[in-house]
């Protein structure tokens, strides 16, 4: 695989990225590529602990600033993959986001992995949120079973708002699912009928009621089509995270502590999670492996880091202290792993 040269992100200052080529898209839809962007402060702490590589979620891409300098005030090297056909990776004739196999993702995974170590020569945090937070405790699990995570230099994994379940009514996960898969397997391009609700993207974006800016090209208020090839790929990888995964690693969970489904925005969407049913994150969470510690955040968006100040700041201050708990417990375990 030959990466092409760090060039000036869109983020500005600071900010670089390099393109992952991926080869021919095994979905059909031409050449598929990932990048690889990196935060290079020109002052800060030294960095001295864990080098992060975050992972986006659906109708997403890294844009979080504030999180990377958080980290980079610790004392972190940043890094942030966006996925083949999403943000700075989607491609003219690419449908944005849309994949078959969620195992299809571990050739940008693994490369930025390979890069990252390569460059920093420190142990390396996973930082993933929703559908980002299914997709990488399934590389962790397939990658431990193969050479072992601490091989593979991984020393944990901080999960926000993952994506463990299909929201919604029980049929949607008893009837719905085989009916997704069968169509899905042959039709896979067909979109689910769903009307548009960009409640949770009018609280986020400073155009609307939200504080936060961001590209609504990669990021739409109303989100991407789902398409059901898609999510019989997503409703896979539920089953699987759900019979157990060991991801090898200690494992933080952020959530909000309640959920508000909304057609419409109102200041409700603001302090609870629009997207995910947060009761479905706190049932499977224990199906990581390994340790794991779940925190509700009172006030909390579906991205955690994207919420008001008040929440944001718990979410910080938890965040920092399991840092230092994993800190504490891989000296006393001997190294990055037990």
């Amino acid at each position: 695989m030959t990466t092409q040269a760090w060039q000036p992100d869109v983020l500005g200052a600071g900010y670089e990225q390099r393109t992952l080529p991926l080869g021919p898209d095994p979905d059909g839809e031409g050449e598929a590529v990932a990048t690889l962007i990196r935060y290079t402060p020109g002052t800060g702490a030294p960095a001295t602990e864990a080098t992060v590589l975050y992972v986006h979620g659906f109708t997403d891409y890294f844009f979080q600033q504030h999180l990377a300098e958080h980290f980079a005030q610790r004392g972190h090297r940043f890094y942030a993959l966006d996925l083949r056909k999403c943000g700075r990776s989607l491609r003219d004739g690419q449908t944005p986001h849309f994949v078959t196999d969620l195992a299809l993702y571990d050739a940008e995974l693994n490369e930025a992995l390979r890069i990252v170590k390569e460059e920093t020569g420190a142990p390396v945090l996973v930082v993933a949120h929703s559908t980002g937070g299914l997709i990488t405790p399934l590389w962790l699990h397939r990658l431990n079973k193969s050479t072992g995570v601490a091989a593979a230099g991984i020393t944990g994994l901080v999960l926000n708002s993952p994506w463990f379940d299909l929201q919604g009514p029980s049929y949607y996960r008893t009837v719905g699912t085989p009916i997704i898969k069968a169509i899905g397997r042959f039709r896979s391009m067909v979109e689910l009928p769903a009307a548009k609700i960009s409640s949770y993207g009018d609280s986020l974006h400073n155009s609307v009621a939200g504080e936060w800016d961001y590209n609504l090209d990669w990021k739409p208020l109303a989100g991407f089509p789902v398409r059901l090839g898609w999510l019989r790929a997503i409703r896979t990888g539920h089953a699987q995270l759900q019979r157990g995964l060991d991801v090898g690693v200690p494992s933080l969970i952020l959530r909000s502590r309640l959920t508000k489904f909304a057609r419409r925005y109102g200041p409700d969407v603001d302090v609870a999670d629009a997207v995910l049913d947060v009761r479905q994150i706190q049932r499977w969470a224990g199906c990581l492996g390994d340790r794991t510690n779940i925190v509700p955040i009172d006030g909390a968006r579906h991205d955690v880091f994207l919420s008001s100040a008040e929440p944001l700041a718990q979410a910080f201050t938890e965040l920092d202290n399991w840092l230092d708990w994993l800190t504490e417990y891989q000296r006393k375990s001997g190294g990055a792993q037990r």
